[in-house]
């Protein structure tokens, strides 16, 4: 990826609210002018039509003709526990998301970043959120340093080693030849680690991109899991079966999940 451009340079990252902005106070002037109603005072477009573009200084700001928007961030500020307290979490949200995106736009592509800074970045959420994954436009904060992220321990070649960044697992040091599917598998596990996952929840994630037609059974989790197990040999036993509900992963003093400060999922 180049380096990111200046504002002056880069007139098209825009935010929505800003745009949304400016179109409100453009069709409050035309409604006081005696226009008919908003839809006609804002050109006869539809709900769905593509706006016009303006700069992040506001519509003053002229972007070139040759620029046309080619995609969108959504910046979302929420902790983990908030989420959690709400009966969902940040991966499955960020998953829900991409997968309606590819739903509805099979040509999309979709990356996900999750944002981590220090609990004690001042501003909210949101702010933080900006600033974490350098949106252009926001404002720093005087005497504001970048997160400085701690350089993870050094592996012990004793217990497992889940490394969702790189999509590697070691047993004593020794890299487990996971298939596509059971690596998956194990990370969804992980990232829902707090509670049990169900066989049919299991089924649409993995297999969320099969048609219905072709959508394995339940067994096949079954069959995964057995591989998997035997793949993390003596401590097979970190993903167990609930009976009669599905699958949890439980942490253990020997196995150790590294996860990239900023990871794509």
């Amino acid at each position: 990826m180049s380096a990111p451009l200046s504002q002056a340079q880069n007139p098209g990252y825009v935010h929505v609210s800003v745009r949304n902005a400016a179109r409100r106070a453009e069709l409050a002037r035309r409604m006081r002018n005696g226009s008919a109603n908003g839809r006609r005072a804002s050109g006869g477009q539809s709900e769905t039509a593509p706006m016009p573009v303006v700069g992040p200084q506001g519509p003053g700001q002229v972007v070139p003709p040759d620029v046309v928007a080619r995609g969108f961030v959504i910046y979302v500020g929420l902790d983990e526990d908030t989420a959690s307290a709400a009966g969902t979490s940040l991966h499955r949200m960020a998953t829900e998301l991409r997968d309606y995106v590819e739903h509805i736009a099979p040509e999309s592509q979709v990356h996900i970043a999750m944002a981590m800074a220090s609990a004690a970045a001042e501003g909210t959420d949101l702010e933080v959120v900006r600033q974490a994954l350098g949106d252009p436009t926001v404002t720093k904060r005087s005497g504001e340093t970048p997160l400085q992220q701690p350089a993870p321990a050094a592996p012990s070649n004793s217990g497992v080693l889940i490394d969702l960044a790189r999509r590697e697992v070691k047993l004593d040091g020794e890299s487990l030849n996971l298939t596509y599917k059971e690596f998956e598998l194990l990370n969804y596990l992980v990232d829902n680690s707090m509670r049990t996952v169900g066989r049919q929840e299991l089924l649409k994630t993995l297999w969320r991109n099969v048609d219905v037609d072709q959508m394995p059974n339940e067994r096949t989790i079954d069959v995964h899991i057995r591989r998997l197990r035997s793949k993390l040999g003596r401590l097979a036993n970190t993903v167990r079966t609930v009976r009669g509900q599905g699958y949890r992963f439980y942490e253990h003093p020997e196995v150790t999940v590294w996860a990239a400060p900023e990871y794509s999922i």
